[in-house]
């Protein structure tokens, strides 16, 4: 296994993309991922704030098990995606797991007005998304996003300026945001 090889002081892919420092408030929509939660609370610490949304009460609850064996300090919420209950300007970052290309245009809509809204304003918005691999396994692994989805339109829509592709490698895409300085 090569992650042996790896130096410890090496993270993930999504985490060193992301980008998370000390004391950022960050909150993460779609928990299907809570390893990468713990991961990205662990970066916060305790001077920080990290929250997981999502839509889904056994994701929730499987992120807010794993995130105090990986270290990690988390708030959990079950909600809908078009109603985050935080307060406007909460969070310094916003990362989307997995969620806007599984949900219709509509709530797709609402839900990026909510992060818009909990983000302070010039804060940064990262989308990651699971994407079909090259080769065989691509072909039998099943696209979930919905065909109307873009992650970097889907953005645009919302509020957020400078969007652009970061990277996709590693069977994910990643793309980034940063909220219109406006209140």
């Amino acid at each position: 296994d090569m992650r042996f090889f790896r130096e410890s002081s090496d993270d993930p892919l999504p985490v060193s993309i992301a980008g998370i420092k000390l004391g950022d408030r960050v909150v993460m929509l779609g928990c299907s991922d809570p390893k990468l939660i713990a991961q990205l609370a662990v970066k916060t610490g305790l001077t920080g704030r990290a929250c997981a949304v999502d839509e889904d009460a056994r994701r929730t609850e499987r992120a807010a098990d794993v995130a105090p064996r990986e270290g990690a300090l988390i708030e959990t919420v079950t909600t809908p995606w078009s109603s985050l209950p935080f307060e406007h300007n909460a969070f310094d970052v916003a990362i989307v797991r997995d969620v806007f290309g599984s949900v219709p245009s509509p709530q797709r809509i609402a839900a990026v007005g909510e992060v818009v809204r909990v983000l302070r304003p010039g804060g940064r918005c990262l989308v990651i998304d699971s994407v079909a691999r090259a080769g065989l396994s691509g072909l039998l692994a099943k696209n979930t996003a919905l065909a109307d989805y873009d992650a970097v339109r889907t953005l645009e829509t919302g509020a957020f300026r400078a969007v652009r592709l970061v990277a996709e490698r590693e069977g994910l895409k990643f793309v980034e945001g940063v909220k219109e300085n406006v209140t």
